[in-house]
């Protein structure tokens, strides 16, 4: 296909703007299906005139091919160490310190803003396009970075001006956001990997990873808050700085000047709502991967208010600092992001340079810590728990301790090796913290507080549930419990086969489905179709009403979409999104259960790793038993389709798509559904024919073998409505 360079620069804007709209605003404008349909084509036309391609194109976010080893460089300027403080009498001190050095009364006016927990790095802007990017390093040299930053889709690749300075180095925090990392390791203990012990930890490994591709992979952000070197143009102040590069399109978190009064600050601060923040707070306790994402959800919504309204301050004397300092301390916890203090700088950039620097700290700024907020308890117990997948999860119960203003009972141990690499053992005393604010983990044991007679905690080889033998999969480092009729399994998969973004059955709380596990009313998910109101009104504190209530809901979830039914499964692997694939690419449950590993692999966003694990789901004869009993029961599917045409040459006949074609993929077979076509991932004898556009693969090749009948463009398209 013939395209032209102008469409392609509309389209590249196009996706910028798209980009910045999502994941700096977080106000999106159009669908992620219909981004990734704009993304797509834009890849296409970068493959067909990779000559057109330039480094601010959003194609560089993807990651490219990983790295032996980084290369080194020095920083223009170096990038210093600040001095500490921790207390407002230590803050006191600094502005007195200062205003001695300057032999002056005058109140100085700082520039106060948040402390990010992350990772320090430089970005080299050079005629407005990011050349390069360096860590922190040892301050003086840091490691080149700049293929695993380009992946940050909030950063723009050229910054948002027609006159850009020749030269602009700013300097920023890689952060990953609390509910991002929560959701990061729920799915790395899922997939038996490593989980992270911090955010801050998670974005500094993430951008030393040597394959971009991970980096890509990961929900980095960053925030720039400094300049380094530059050149064709200058800066007043912090104040001045700031709202310049806001302007470029670079994220910062916004800030209000001195004119404006510390209260109309905090008030303007305190319009977010109550409600959320209170959310923010409790409600990453969920563990359950819906309710983390209804968090995340929720979260999102107040993210742009919190950088984009006054969070950085510029402070007219050093009372309103330390009444900074004590407001962002008592809010820290309903911040989306990890701080451990604030930044106090000199505002104004001529009074920087003459107050200078002192060894290898600027004179001119100052960090003011809070408080580590940990506590020493002890741990009563571990108990382990099965969880929906027959991951074996290891949970520290300990006396209740009150840690950032939420007690703290238990803690999640994560894994064997993780067990092993601190050495905890019952009866312990030990450190504890939020770790990112949120988590509760064990920080270190103190072992001259440890009995005599401690013994090393070691995860059961048989499941502490079921009491059949666990395995530890090659590869992962956690172990399963792989009995699919194991209660705590069964449990947990009806939680989840109940919960709101499966069948949302909304009168099954946790608690119901756990007494009528005990009381034996179910076993399994078809079970709860077959309940009467009569027997669960037996049950103790069950009246009629609610009993009703709960067979009125149970009813009314049997007519439910397909990708939701197989969200609701709770197939290893398959998430949300991967269930609509599914659903998008089968059309009809039959269908699905006939899904084989070298149709599945085909399927966007579908690896080997879920292929196998659907695979394998599928081949349980039990599963797919109890799949079909669901449907008996009145499970009924709600469909979007056109009407299907009866008369079309289509009808009936299995089509094969390979190669690019002029309209999209997905597109094109909800064209040939309406025309009764059916679509398939793979090519075989059964296969009557292959749509081939530019560039086929390898179904090309076979369908050729097997004398397939091929349909091209020319041919294809006089047979579409």
């Amino acid at each position: 296909m013939a395209y032209k360079k102008e469409n392609y620069e509309k389209l590249k804007i196009e996706v910028i703007e798209h980009n910045y709209n999502y994941h700096v605003l977080d106000q999106p404008k159009i669908s992620d299906y219909e981004f990734d349909q704009l993304f797509s084509e834009l890849l296409k036309i970068e493959t067909a005139h990779p000559e057109w391609v330039t480094e601010d194109s959003p194609s560089y976010r993807v990651g490219g091919d990983p790295l032996k080893e980084f290369e080194k460089a020095d920083h223009r300027l170096p990038m210093l160490s600040l001095q500490n403080t921790y207390s407002t009498e230590e803050i006191t001190a600094y502005d007195e310190r200062l205003k001695k050095f300057l032999k002056s009364d005058r109140d100085i006016t700082y520039f106060c803003s948040p402390k990010f927990d992350g990772l320090a790095v430089e970005l080299i802007y050079e005629n407005g396009l990011l050349t390069r990017a360096l860590t922190r390093g040892d301050g003086t040299t840091g490691e080149v970075v700049t293929a695993n930053i380009k992946t940050i889709k909030s950063l723009p690749l050229k910054l948002n001006t027609k006159n850009p300075p020749e030269l602009l180095e700013v300097r920023g925090e890689i952060l990953i956001f609390k509910d991002d990392f929560k959701i990061m390791n729920y799915t790395q203990q899922e997939r038996g990997l490593q989980v992270f012990a911090n955010p801050r930890n998670a974005a500094a490994g993430t951008i030393r990873q040597l394959d971009p591709k991970i980096a890509a992979s990961r929900p980095l952000r960053i925030f720039c808050y400094a300049p380094g070197v530059t050149q064709g143009i200058q800066f007043k102040s912090q104040s001045d700085f700031e709202k310049q590069i806001q302007e470029w399109g670079l994220p910062t978190v916004h800030h209000e000047s001195e004119k404006q009064s510390f209260s109309k600050f905090k008030d303007h601060f305190n319009k977010l709502p109550k409600a959320i923040r209170d959310y923010q707070i409790n409600a990453p306790q969920a563990e359950d991967l819906d309710d983390i994402k209804e968090f995340r959800k929720k979260s999102l919504e107040i993210t742009h208010q919190f950088t984009s309204r006054s969070f950085s301050k510029a402070c007219t004397s050093i009372k309103e600092v330390i009444e900074y300092y004590e407001y962002i301390n008592d809010v820290r916890h309903s911040l989306p992001f990890d701080i451990d203090g604030i930044v106090i700088k000199v505002n104004d950039y001529k009074l920087q340079e003459e107050l200078g620097q002192v060894a290898r700290s600027p004179r001119w700024a100052a960090a003011a810590k809070f408080a580590p907020e940990q506590a020493e308890t002890i741990i009563n117990e571990i108990k382990v728990q099965v969880g929906r997948t027959g991951a074996l999860t290891p949970v520290a119960i300990m006396e209740p301790i009150k840690v950032g203003g939420v007690t703290i009972t238990h803690a999640t141990l994560h894994n064997q090796d993780e067990i092993d690499r601190k050495d905890i053992r019952v009866g312990d005393s030990v450190i504890v913290q939020r770790a990112g604010d949120v988590i509760p983990e064990v920080v270190e044991v103190l072992k001259n507080k440890r009995s005599k007679d401690s013994k090393k905690f070691k995860i059961p080889s048989k499941c502490p549930s079921c009491k059949e033998k666990v395995v530890k999969p090659e590869g992962e480092v956690v172990s399963r419990c792989i009995n699919i009729l194991c209660p705590s399994i069964v449990s947990q998969s009806l939680k989840h086969f109940v919960s709101r973004r499966a069948m949302n059955i909304d009168k099954l709380g946790d608690r119901i489905i756990d007494i009528f596990l005990e009381e034996g009313m179910i076993s399994g998910f078809s079970d709860l179709y077959r309940l009467k109101a009569e027997d669960i009104e037996k049950l103790d504190r069950q009246g009629k009403k609610s009993s009703q209530n709960i067979v009125a809901s149970i009813e009314k979830s049997k007519n439910i979409s397909l990708n939701r039914f197989i969200y609701a499964l709770g197939i290893r692997f398959v998430g949300e999104q991967t269930a609509r694939a599914l659903a998008n690419h089968y059309r009809s449950l039959d269908r699905f259960l006939e899904a084989q590993h070298e149709e599945l692999i085909e399927i966007e966003d579908i690896g080997p790793k879920v292929a196998e694990s659907i695979v394998k789901a599928l081949e349980n004869k039990n599963f797919v038993k109890e799949i079909k009993e669901l449907v008996k029961q009145g499970i009924q599917f709600e469909s979007s389709a056109k009407p299907v045409q009866s008369d079309s040459p289509l009808t009936g006949k299995k089509v094969v798509i390979t190669g690019t074609l002029p309209i999209g993929r997905n597109d094109l077979k909800d064209q040939l559904e309406t025309l009764g076509a059916i679509i398939s991932g793979s090519v075989s004898k059964k296969t009557d024919y292959v749509i081939v556009g530019d560039d086929p693969g390898s179904k090309f090749e076979k369908a050729k073998s097997l004398k397939v009948e091929i349909l091209d463009w020319e041919k294809l398209k006089p047979l579409l409505p």
